[in-house]
Formats: C-alpha cells, sequence, structure tokens
C-alpha cells in the first residue's frame, strides 16, 4: 500500500504547492494538511514542512511554528521513525523545534538558522549542494550516489547555522551535515552546512529548496529519494 505524505501548511507558509507538486510528480501519494486538521496528522505516514514565513517569523524563524499543535504530531512521528524533511522555513521550524540536530531535548534547539552574515541581506540565488556523508547516514537521502552535487534555490534572510562551539563539535562528530554549499556558504553557515539531519537519520532539515530548480529533472533527486525511503519505511 502506498504510504501517504502529510505536506503541512502553517499560517504563513507559502511553498506549499511546489513542494506537492514535485512530491506527486516523484510518485509520492502526498497531500497538504492546512493547520485546521491537525487532529488528521497522526494518520500520515511521512512529513513535509515547505518554506515560507510561518506565523510571520516573529520572534525568531520557525520559533512560534515549533510549538504549534502540528509540530506534536511530527514529534511523535519521528520518534517512531517517520521520514520528516523541513525546507527552509520549514528547516529553521526543526531546529527550532530541536528535532536536528537533536542533540538535546525536544524543543529545546540547540543550533539554529539565523540571520545572515555580514549584513543580513536576503539571498535568492542558484547554489550547488554537495552530499557530505555517506548516503545511508540520512534515510532520505539513501538513494542518492556518494557524494553526489545538486542544484537548489537560497532564498532566505535567516539560513546562517549557528551554535555554540561545543554544539558545533557534536554536530561534526555525529555526521549531522549532510549537506555542504559546495561553492561557499553564501550566508555565513557554519561548517558551509546547508541541510542538518538527527540521530537516527530520518528527519533532514535544508535551507535552499531544491524544488525551485528547472528543468523538471534537476529538481527531483533529493525528493525522489525522500518518496523511496517513505515507501521503505
Amino acid at each position: 500500500m502506498t504510504r501517504k505524505i502529510a505536506v503541512l501548511v502553517f499560517p504563513g507558509t507559502n511553498s506549499e504547492d511546489e513542494t506537492l507538486r514535485v512530491l506527486r510528480d516523484c510518485g509520492g501519494d502526498a497531500e497538504l494538511v492546512h493547520w485546521s486538521r491537525v487532529q488528521a496528522l497522526p494518520k500520515y505516514d511521512a512529513y513535509v514542512l515547505p518554506g515560507g514565513f510561518a506565523y510571520e517569523d516573529r520572534i525568531r524563524a520557525g520559533a512560534i511554528a515549533a510549538h504549534d499543535a502540528m509540530m506534536d504530531a511530527v514529534i511523535e512521528g519521528a520518534g517512531k521513525g517517520k521520514m520528516v524533511m523541513g525546507i527552509c522555513n520549514g528547516a529553521q521550524i526543526l531546529l527550532e523545534a530541536g528535532l536536528t540536530p537533536g542533540t538535546g531535548e525536544i524543543r529545546r534547539a540547540t543550533a539554529a538558522f539565523t540571520h545572515n552574515a555580514p549584513a543580513r541581506h536576503f539571498i535568492c540565488r542558484r547554489v550547488r549542494l554537495k552530499l557530505a556523508v555517506s548516503p545511508s547516514r540520512c534515510a532520505i537521502t539513501a538513494s542518492l550516489p556518494d557524494g553526489v552535487a545538486i542544484l537548489a534555490w537560497a532564498a532566505h534572510g535567516e539560513g546562517r547555522l549557528a551554535a555554540h562551539e561545543d554544539e558545533l563539535e557534536k554536530i561534526v562528530s555525529g555526521e549531522h551535515v549532510v549537506f555542504v554549499y559546495a561553492d561557499g556558504a553564501p550566508n555565513g553557515s557554519a561548517l558551509d552546512c546547508a541541510a542538518l539531519t538527527n540521530k537516527s537519520g530520518n528527519v533532514l532539515a535544508i535551507m535552499p529548496h531544491p524544488e525551485r530548480v528547472y528543468p523538471e529533472m534537476m529538481r527531483r533527486p533529493l525528493y525522489k529519494s525522500f518518496v523511496e525511503a517513505v515507501e521503505r519505511s
């Protein structure tokens, strides 16, 4: 039986349609789940948190959405091994919820995607991302070739990975950095980090948007690998 993927829509989400489209293009049985349908979330087999500005990014990006009732189902599902992927604002939410890198308590962030450096400018450019770990380290990347480079669009004002030195050491030693910016981080991100996974490798927080790359064949690899991971789970 095909497993069902929920694409979460928070107040302020704005990238849900293109995320839904590419998941379906890759064979995923995906549908949008509006915040008013929070009670439906436990029945889904995987979760994708798309980009946008959930709750207008008040306080800091992703901070309010991380405490939204929809995240209760996501956190519970992640703990049971369900696949979870957050893109851009979705990635910020996953860090604020403590799901990635997952080195501390839930809903107690140990790292953040915060204001770009040095001038806090909004970045909108195409970037190359390189897989920085063995594909099998993260279930969501398991179908990708070793060391593969993928294209994505960096479109964020708060995409710089920041954490205390001891936390960065944990991130490195635990192989939590899944993708790096192949040509150097345009936002000043620590470790050139573009994407993080958790200890179990079933949660992926990626800042740039692979779904915004054209032609179609160039935006599919990561999402196809995600769909395959969902079907295997």
